[in-house]
């Protein structure tokens, strides 16, 4: 049903506009793209030289592990520890000497000469979307420690995804930044903050494709019409939106109404894009690299990042959520149970094959170099074992690992003390680690954006670590 609507009515960015119809949202025509937008730098700073990477990163992935994976057994093992710290699994050697890594992490050990390892990241925050807001945006969340905030201020900083699309724009039809294979949510489907623009607007959120690539019928809903919408029932829809806009037109016409015309014809150029739907076409992989990523849901997540940043998106995170047969006392990485044997059958070989995948793709295609790998959780695991064999939260150290783009390989940055439980030396807070990916982007810390009420801010009140780059 077409209305014309005569008031002020407030849209989903926030913005009021004026005579502008609704036709069911975007659904009418056969559009279900979530929060299709137009994203554009108010502020690009002038080209720097290339100096201590900067600027040397022309895309990024961000490998997010929900619910924080144990630093004891991925990049920070401590085999000197009491029983109860180190735990049963062994350290292995890796290419980079004196570093050892789990024993889980067989192909990834051969390929930490790629990799800056920082083993003393600290939130001291213990609640998974509390210290997740925080390591998403790069500011705290206030208040720290709590568990399923409510969205909005003064907890509406911009992602990072959202800081690049709006920094950079989008690219011919392809978001600037995009999310796969769904949202980061905790038990009961509660959305963290920190995922989307905030305070930036809607304009600059990263687009959220929620999908699951390893499916056999794998498509992007996003980017085909409905079987009930055929090509000419389509076009005719598309000439009457014309004719409306044309009416609007005459009556107002103001950058807001611009806007929304931008909106509209990004979502067209979308459904009518070869380019963009031949990024998505992940049936176009061989097998033999299929299987290299893993037939699962991250791996296949991975390998799709790999072929949108090829396809001009700037950047590509990654969620490891909740997989079908997780049981709710440990789901993802939150191995408050059984953590050596979550680790060892569900997380741990997946994990292992596509980031290693990712890396050695790259690098053979000739974009490691140019494509900043972040590998990354909320926070940790304790120190000490728990009764039911698993490890609980832990924010007060935490590892990460920066790979490509402008970061140097075989560095480790930071230690834990002897039980890894708190920073001894080299400590890091997440607004360094955004401050890197910005600087590696070609991006000062410093540079200041606006938010929609026309405030300045800069995109991040970190400092790039000097020691990896």
């Amino acid at each position: 049903m077409l209305s014309i609507l005569d008031r002020n009515p407030r849209l989903c960015d926030g913005v009021n506009r004026r005579d502008l119809m609704r036709i069911g949202g975007l659904g009418a025509f056969g559009l279900s793209m979530p929060a299709l937008q137009a994203a554009h730098a108010e502020t690009k700073p002038k080209a720097l030289s290339s100096s201590n990477g900067f600027g040397q990163a022309k895309r990024c992935i961000v490998l997010f592990l929900l619910g924080g994976p144990p630093q004891h057994e991925t990049w920070d093992p401590k085999p000197n520890a009491p029983a109860e710290v180190r735990g049963d699994l062994q350290p292995i050697s890796s290419a980079t000497p004196g570093l050892a890594v789990g024993e889980l992490m067989p192909r990834v050990a051969k390929l930490t000469d790629r990799i800056s390892v920082l083993r003393a990241v600290s939130t001291a925050d213990n609640a998974h979307s509390a210290s997740g807001y925080w390591v998403l945006t790069g500011y705290p969340h206030a208040p720290k420690n709590k568990e399923n905030a409510p969205h909005g201020p003064p907890n509406d900083w911009p992602c990072v995804g959202a800081v690049v699309r709006h920094l950079r724009g989008d690219q011919g039809n392809l978001p600037g930044a995009i999310r796969l294979p769904e949202e980061i949510w905790n038990t009961g489907r509660i959305v963290w903050p920190g995922q989307e623009a905030g305070r930036l607007g809607q304009a600059a959120d990263p687009w959220l494709m929620t999908c699951d690539p390893n499916k056999p019928d794998f498509k992007v809903p996003d980017l085909s019409l409905p079987e009930d919408i055929p090509a000419l029932r389509f076009n005719r829809r598309r000439s009457l939106l014309d004719l409306v806009n044309r009416r609007l037109d005459q009556a107002e016409r103001d950058r807001r109404v611009e806007r929304w015309n931008g909106l509209r014809t990004k979502a067209f150029d979308l459904l009518g894009s070869p380019d963009a739907r031949t990024a998505f076409a992940i049936e176009e992989e061989s097998d033999k690299t299929r299987e290299r990523y893993g037939r699962n849901r991250f791996g296949q997540s991975v390998l799709l990042a790999r072929r949108l940043v090829e396809s001009s998106v700037s950047l590509v995170q990654v969620n490891w959520t909740r997989w079908e047969d997780d049981q709710a006392v440990a789901p993802a990485w939150d191995t408050h149970a059984k953590n050596s044997e979550r680790l060892k059958k569900a997380l741990m070989p997946p994990m292992d094959l596509a980031y290693s995948a990712l890396l050695e793709d790259l690098e053979e295609r000739g974009m490691l170099e140019d494509t900043l790998v972040v590998w990354i959780g909320e926070f940790g695991r304790t120190p000490k074992i728990n009764a039911r064999g698993g490890r609980d939260h832990w924010g007060h150290v935490f590892s990460a690992a920066l790979a490509g783009g402008g970061v140097q390989g075989g560095v480790v940055h930071g230690v834990s003390d002897s039980k890894g439980a708190y920073p001894a030396s080299g400590r890091v807070e997440p607004q360094d680690i955004t401050a890197t990916v910005f600087h590696c982007l070609g991006y000062r810390p410093e540079t200041e954006i606006h938010d929609t009420l026309g405030r300045p801010m800069v995109i991040s009140k970190g400092h790039p670590i000097q020691a990896v780059l």
